[in-house]
């Protein structure tokens, strides 16, 4: 089975056509279309295929049918997420969910006026029913990748990168110094924030962008939510369209453990020093011939606004 037409066929029948199809942009090893189906009864679906690129190095994260099986459990615990049609190692077709992804049209553009000061509580709601996720949902990974320092890991990363930074340094030792208890482990989104979210009129319609989902501390989520560079401008922290306060208050009324507001302070600063080395990681693909790219080799003037948010954050950590 390859190609578009080929999944559709599998999915709907032999006689199901495609009647308009449109590669979608991004993704250098996988192809994400919309699809547009007819069936013989006729019946219209509109649908997204996400499909591996033949001869592509597979992505990091999760595979396309681990991937549906964590959509489908979401389902089952209440997340918005689009329903799965049909999935296979190779590819995910699901319905397509009208509304927006681009976090600057959701922040300023007239249409979602009304949506904007829900969002905040709806990320929380949303986030409950994720933590609530059964860890069985989760693709099964060796003992030692299980158990992995999520702080260790990223130290790793960056002494791998041989790049000079400081200001990153210094976040990691403090981090370490000031690491918060240990909590349950629950299934983590993994990259839960404004741009993996289908927002309409009236809200959050759909979660998107699973494949980084893990077993780990539940307030790794809601940390990584309100890291200043998914805010795209606005002064509201929690991915510019709320506050602590909205998305602390619907989580634990949703159903979510009690949040430590300072153990989640070290979760956003953790995200913030995880987006910063991030930006490395992407600037040397560039720089390193990698990839040749002016959106990567762009990217590498995120690197310093990191640092000094790392550095207002660290400031403003009690006892610091």
């Amino acid at each position: 089975m390859t190609g578009p037409e080929g999944v559709v066929r599998a999915a709907f029948g032999d006689e199901a056509v495609v009647a308009a199809s449109v590669r979608l942009p991004g993704g250098a090893s996988r192809e994400t279309w919309a699809l547009d189906v007819v069936t013989p009864d006729g019946g219209r679906h509109e649908l997204i295929l996400r499909l591996d690129s033949p001869g592509a190095a597979p992505e990091a994260g999760a595979g396309l049918a681990a991937e549906a099986r964590l959509m489908r459990a979401a389902a089952g615990a209440g997340v918005p997420v689009p329903r799965i049609i049909s999935c296979a190692e190779s590819y995910i077709l699901m319905t397509r969910v009208p509304g927006e992804t681009i976090p600057r049209k959701i922040l300023r553009d007239d249409a979602y006026a009304a949506a904007r000061p829900r969002l905040a509580r709806q990320c929380g709601q949303a986030l409950a029913a994720i933590h609530r996720m059964p860890l069985s949902a989760l693709p099964a990974l060796p003992a030692a990748q299980e158990r992995q320092d999520p702080l260790l890991q990223w130290r790793e990363v960056l002494d791998q990168l041989g790049e000079p930074h400081p200001v990153f340094e210094l976040a990691l030792r403090r981090l370490a110094g000031t690491r918060p208890r240990g909590r349950r482990r629950t299934v983590v989104h993994g990259d839960f924030r404004n741009g993996n979210l289908i927002v309409g009129a009236e809200g959050i319609r759909a979660v998107l962008d699973w494949e980084l989902a893990h077993a780990g501390d539940p307030l790794e989520d809601l940390g990584w939510l309100c890291v200043k560079a998914w805010r795209f401008g606005s002064p509201l922290p929690v991915g510019g369209f709320g506050s602590y306060g909205e998305l602390v208050n619907a989580y634990e009324e949703a159903g979510g453990q009690a949040v430590d507001r300072d153990a989640l302070r070290w979760w956003e600063t953790f995200g913030v020093l995880k987006w910063g080395v991030i930006c490395v990681m992407q600037t040397m693909r560039h720089l390193r011939g990698g990839a040749s790219s002016v959106e990567l080799a762009a990217i590498g003037r995120r690197v310093c606004e990191n640092e000094w948010d790392l550095l207002r954050l660290l400031r403003e950590r009690p006892g610091t």
